[in-house]
């Protein structure tokens, strides 16, 4: 097994386990015997379990990302697009297995004590907000940072909540919120 194919392994056991049990829950010990590679090898690949955890965030950000991406690109129309953020949540919390956002999980379990998981966590937040400013621009809104920024809460609101009550109608919920946010965006530029 090269390196690549250990690294992929290791990252699909964490994901796996960390998303489903928890971070501090889950050793190293668990992610070796999930993944089938040696300790000594994923010691190699991820010389702490900070790393691994971090490793494990980058690719889920950018995996999650292009899975959103994907989806809102198929609506033709701006409002549409920014709509549909909320139709493919409520797939997300629809889905067998649904946490929460593992994010805001990792940064909770983490984030006082390891700056490069909140870090991560940071960066996903502000990757999320930069696509959501550009999904606003499109719309002609006279504040798309404005807008983004309370698509944000909206969307870290509905995932808190389907994670918390197991119901993935929150994110219907925030979706119509949105919908008032982009019907009454005029009166935005003033806030």
């Amino acid at each position: 097994m090269d390196h690549a194919e250990a690294t992929s392994r290791l990252l699909d056991a964490a994901d796996a386990l960390f998303y489903d049990r928890g971070i501090q829950a889950v050793g190293m010990d668990e992610i070796r015997a999930a993944s089938g590679v040696s300790l000594k090898r994923l010691y190699r690949c991820f010389p702490s379990k900070e790393r691994l955890v971090v490793a494990y965030l980058r690719r889920r950000d950018l995996r999650w990302r292009e899975d959103l991406a994907g989806f809102v690109e198929q609506c033709g129309r701006p409002d549409e697009r920014v709509l549909a953020v909320f139709d493919w949540l409520y797939e997300w919390f629809s889905r067998p297995g649904f946490r929460g956002c593992a994010f805001l999980n990792s940064f909770g379990e983490l984030g006082a004590t390891a700056p490069a998981v909140a870090e991560a966590a940071r960066d996903h937040k502000h990757l999320l907000q930069r696509y959501l400013t550009g999904l606003a621009r499109d719309t002609g809104t006279p504040d798309p940072a404005a807008l983004a920024a309370q698509l944000l809460v909206l969307i870290d609101g509905a995932i808190s909540v389907a994670a918390v009550t197991a119901d993935p109608t929150a994110a219907h919920h925030a979706r119509t919120a949105a919908k008032a946010l982009l019907s009454g965006r005029e009166w935005l530029a003033g806030l």
